[in-house]
């Protein structure tokens, strides 16, 4: 920031006209007139973006030691923005000005003129060796986290919280030491849900046994070279999750999606995008370029919509349905709230976006869209509704305007749903839907997720025309058809824990296991033989224990890693044609034949897509990523 004070006999003012970032103003402030006063100039920088708090303390006190040493206890803050040919935004200017006022007022007359409005002003200055002089305060510290409004009036937003049962009854419900207001006999994780939402009990509790998994499995791992939250993944952990993206996005593809692709970081002062900023509860990583300040995507909703604003759009082409699997999106999740796969600050998000013409469209859309989720997330190996939970949050006035539609997203989905209502609105959408997995912990992380956005349609300038010529801002949805990537992954571990914690093996789905098949030859006299037989698969991930290990710890090592189908071949089943063969899932030793296991794994992975192995098919050619 650059600063220029004046020891005046006096500085007025007179508000003209505004101009397009101008702040809105009381009457009072439309004019103004101080005398025998330090007149300071100011003009906020784009390197004090992300410092406003350093920024307004060193601004203060270069101001206090001139006021101080001059005698005088009346400041007039001018924003003057030829101080600098480099600005900051409008907002980070507002916030400096205000907080200097804010300080200054404790111990001085402050009057402080309006920012971006054009104003005549006279002055007149003393004179003497120490009346004019120019400081430049530079930040030096860390940068402020940047927290969107919304984000801050989330935290003190209250809600009322019911269940929304099948017959479409309302029941509200509260928490204190339990949960009234409702019959969980038969619902004990849809209690756990409200506990967790309604009753704020948050707490961290013992590390998630997914941690565990994704570490000796060797999937997935921190990174302590990169920022918290970024994570590293390993060949068996980077096939899982290449088949789930690709599979989430044939999926979306085939219900009519567009795919298309957008840039990973945005211009932090484009008025557009920093108002969106704002009305989405999430911390930005705000990062500087050599060019501008930015920020890294949350969300694919930037370019899709700067896209779709460019678009040419008739009422005959809605729903009007784009998609972008983004690797990755970015929040700055706090240090306490990573998680594993859980949550993390880099992230794979599925974002499907459907422009619709009227409200009525919308829900229609969205009844279509939550199909589709279920429908997905049945496939990849997470039962709906079984395993997971249905909220809903609204609006007090959409509550009471649309209570069909709800009870139909509440049928559509299959079992009651926890329903949060607002008072006012405090993001962009009237409505989101979430599907929320309860771990052990108790604790509720949403997967699919989808909105109907209110607002920026015309923040962004996106219309279409309809049947009659006339133009007109669209509603928009905001899908995620199975939640963030990582998170299904997280889902699919903590259910295989909770299986292992019951008694039952735990285990991928078999279209997800890194290997399907593993072949364990008795002795290297076998190896050329398995080694046949492992060419003679296709699109099964089969791979060879030709290690010197006993046959024993060759079992317990393929038991270890969740292995489907383990099959023994010594001498006896060389002779014989028929293999013996370890089946997971039930459990069984079965002998059968190369052909009836070759029509078992078929039909194991049915429809689904595909991949190689992520590792060499011999075990001994093999490094090992964990130690």
């Amino acid at each position: 920031m650059k600063i220029l004070l004046i020891h005046s006999d006096y500085l007025e003012y007179e508000v003209k006209k505004d101009t397009p970032v101008a702040e809105d103003i009381s009457e009072s402030m439309k004019q103004g007139r101080m005398e025998e006063c330090l007149s300071v100039f100011t003009a906020v920088e784009k390197k004090d973006e992300g410092r406003e708090k350093e920024v307004v303390e060193k601004g203060v006190f270069e101001i206090e030691k001139v006021a101080d040493q001059l005698g005088v206890n009346k400041v007039m803050l001018y924003p003057y923005a030829h101080l600098s040919p480099e600005l900051s935004s409008p907002d980070t200017a507002i916030t400096v000005l205000k907080g200097m006022e804010e300080s200054l007022s404790q111990k001085y007359t402050v009057h402080r003129s309006p920012f971006g409005w054009y104003k005549a002003f006279k002055l007149s200055c003393k004179g003497h060796p120490l009346s004019e002089l120019s400081k430049e305060i530079v930040p030096e510290g860390e940068k402020d986290e940047v927290v969107s409004k919304a984000l801050e009036a989330e935290e003190e937003m209250e809600s009322t919280w019911g269940i929304l049962d099948l017959d479409g009854e309302f029941h509200g419900v509260t928490v204190t030491d339990e949960v009234e207001g409702y019959d969980f006999s038969n619902a004990e994780n849809l209690e756990r849900f409200v506990t967790y939402e309604a009753g704020g009990k948050r707490t961290a509790g013992k590390e998630p046994p997914h941690i565990k998994i994704m570490h000796s499995h060797e999937l997935v791992d921190y990174e302590p070279g990169s920022d918290p939250g970024n994570l590293r993944y390993y060949p068996k952990g980077r096939m899982i999750k290449g088949l789930l993206e690709d599979y989430v996005s044939q999926r979306t593809r085939e219900y009519g999606a567009m795919e298309i692709e957008s840039p990973v970081m945005y211009d932090m002062d484009h008025p557009t995008l920093k108002s969106y900023l704002d009305r989405f509860p999430a911390r930005q990583y705000a990062i500087e370029t050599p060019d501008k300040n930015v920020f890294l995507r949350f969300a694919a909703c930037f370019g899709q919509f700067l896209m779709a604003k460019d678009m040419t759009v008739s009422y005959r082409n809605l729903p009007l349905r784009l998609y972008e699997l983004t690797r990755y999106s970015f929040r700055v999740e706090q240090r306490g709230e990573i998680s594993g796969l859980r949550r993390q600050r880099a992230f794979t998000m599925p974002d499907s976006h459907a422009v619709c013409g009227d409200m009525d469209e919308a829900k229609e859309e969205m009844i279509v869209r939550m199909n589709l989720a279920k429908s997905i997330l049945n496939g990849i190996g997470i039962e709906i509704p079984k395993e997971l939970e249905l909220g809903i949050r609204c609006t007090r006035e959409f509550f009471e305007e649309n209570k069909e539609h709800l009870r139909k997203l509440v049928k559509t989905y299959g079992k009651p749903a926890l329903v949060e209502i607002w008072e006012d609105q405090f993001f962009y959408f009237v409505l989101k839907y979430e599907f929320n997995y309860i771990d052990s912990s108790g604790r509720a992380s949403a997967l699919v997720t989808d909105q109907i956005d209110v607002e920026n349609a015309e923040r962004y300038g996106i219309t279409y025309v309809d049947e009659d010529g006339e133009e007109k801002h669209p509603y928009i949805l905001h899908l995620s058809p199975s939640g963030g990537i990582e998170r299904v992954m997280f889902t699919l571990l903590e259910k295989a824990a909770e299986d292992g914690e019951r008694g039952t093996k735990p285990s991928f789905p078999y279209w997800l296991s890194p290997t399907q098949l593993r072949f364990l030859p008795v002795s290297d006299d076998e190896v050329d033989y398995v080694v046949n037989l492992a060419d003679s698969l296709e699109g099964i991930r089969a791979d060879i224990d030709d290690t010197d290990r006993t046959v024993g710890r060759k079992v317990r090592d393929a038991e270890k890693e969740w292995i489907p189908y383990i099959a023994v071949i010594g001498s006896r089943e060389v002779e014989s044609g028929k293999l013996s063969v370890r089946v997971r899932d039930s459990g069984e030793q079965i002998d059968m034949s190369m052909d009836e296991l070759r029509e078992e794994l078929k039909n194991k992975q049915a429809e689904h897509l595909f991949r190689g192995l992520p590792l060499p098919r011999m075990l001994s050619r093999r490094p090992s990523f964990v130690g």
